[in-house]
């Protein structure tokens, strides 16, 4: 094998590190985004289970969707305390 062969190598390597590196952050992103719009999905469908028989309720609408989904579980807090005080 010549210098250069293994300079190849060892460039290519680098560069396919470098490629995995860029493609696993947004689907890192992605994944964590999907896994909070469920959990806020299924809190705030439990909350609004359990809380009518208190006179609680959130609507789902497209607002409370997108903090729910966006948010997760803090999301869900946030709506339950602002429906508590409005």
């Amino acid at each position: 094998m010549f210098p250069i062969e293994i300079l190849y190598g060892v460039i290519g390597l680098i560069a396919l590190v470098l490629l995995f590196k860029i493609f696993s952050w947004p689907f890192k992103v992605l994944m964590k985004l999907i896994v909070n719009g469920i959990l806020g999905a299924v809190l705030l469908v439990i909350f609004n289970f359990f809380g009518q028989a208190f006179g609680l309720y959130i609507g789902i609408n497209a607002t409370t969707a997108l903090i729910a989904g966006f948010f997760g579980i803090p999301g869900v807090i946030f709506l339950i305390i602002f429906k508590l005080f409005l």
